[in-house]
């Protein structure tokens, strides 16, 4: 299973674009809402989306990859949920994959020190806060369980890579095909 968390001031593109062609691909993916109750959540375009869970039914045991998508205060929020932080905690310690894009590898795995001895990228300008990480200039880099990515112009590529990770490289070559990316 995928879970993508959800917070007000998500960054839409970067949170349902990985929805998309991982389900096009056949991946089991479920949004999350990280608000306990209230499935109703309100991207940074104003734009509500319905998640399929709440973050109170998400079983962390059943998580293949867990989706931290960027935006403001969007990762700021993610952040600021202790259960989704613990969530977080509990997947790198089992060594199990993580996806973070645009500010949230800089403001949450930075942060929380993830990123230590690790290549990343994150928003332009964010560099400083992929704490212990070296930082690139690439569309997305998988470095060990940790995948980060720039923005909601590499959102493709991010789903892409994730899409390989979890299905293998032919098949996501056939998405992207598909979508004519």
């Amino acid at each position: 299973m995928v879970y993508v968390f959800l917070a007000d001031g998500f960054e839409e593109i970067e949170a349902l674009t990985p929805v998309d062609l991982l389900r096009r691909a056949g991946a089991d993916v479920e949004t999350v809402s990280i608000y306990p109750g209230r499935k109703t959540v309100t991207g940074a375009r104003g734009i509500e989306v319905n998640a399929d869970i709440t973050i109170d039914g998400a079983g962390i045991d059943k998580a293949e990859i867990l989706v931290l998508p960027g935006g403001m205060p969007g990762t700021v929020n993610l952040l600021e949920c202790k259960t989704l932080m613990d969530m977080v905690d509990t997947q790198n310690a089992k060594g199990k994959r993580i996806a973070a894009i645009c500010a949230a590898p800089a403001r949450i795995l930075g942060a929380k020190g993830m990123l230590e001895g690790r290549r990343a990228t994150c928003y332009p300008g964010m560099e400083d806060m992929l704490s212990g990480a070296t930082p690139v200039i690439e569309t997305v880099v998988t470095d060990g369980n940790i995948t980060t990515s720039r923005g909601l112009g590499t959102a493709v590529d991010f789903a892409c890579e994730l899409i390989t990770l979890l299905l293998g490289k032919e098949r996501s070559d056939e998405i992207r095909a598909s979508v004519v990316a």
